[in-house]
């Protein structure tokens, strides 16, 4: 690695990634109950390799708001990347009825398929179950 790239470029990058999430602490300091700034901190952490973190971040940010669709839909590209089919699945379809089909379309493309398990949440949401 050059030395601009390393010693410039990164640690520019490393700064601005740190101030961002500065940002996001402050803002659920401010506003504990509001789903997004756990999802753009999740975010963040994610490009930071901080997926432990993230997964926690955007599991809280669904808590919070359980229709939040891109906080499912990340956690469904989180949960493909742990081979964690059923939970992805079961975040991708939440992810579809609150209006992001993608992530259904993509497991869909590469071959995964659908896990008969479901969770109460999901099945009261797409089949009109009690739970």
């Amino acid at each position: 690695m050059s030395f601009w790239r390393k010693q410039v470029i990164d640690f520019a990058l490393d700064r601005e990634t740190q101030t961002a999430i500065d940002e996001q602490r402050s803002w659920i300091t401010r506003e504990p109950a509001n789903p997004k700034p756990y999802y753009h901190l999740a975010q963040l952490y994610r490009v930071a390799s901080k997926t432990e973190e993230a997964l926690g971040l955007l599991l809280e940010a669904v808590r919070l708001d359980p229709n939040f669709a891109e906080a499912h839909a990340s956690l469904a590209e989180m949960y493909v990347l742990r081979d964690d089919y059923p939970a992805a699945w079961r975040h991708a379809r939440l992810a579809e009825a609150n209006g992001i089909p993608r992530i259904v379309e993509m497991l869909t493309r590469h071959g995964v398929k659908e896990s008969l398990v479901r969770d109460s949440a999901l099945g009261s949401k797409l089949d009109g179950s009690s739970g």
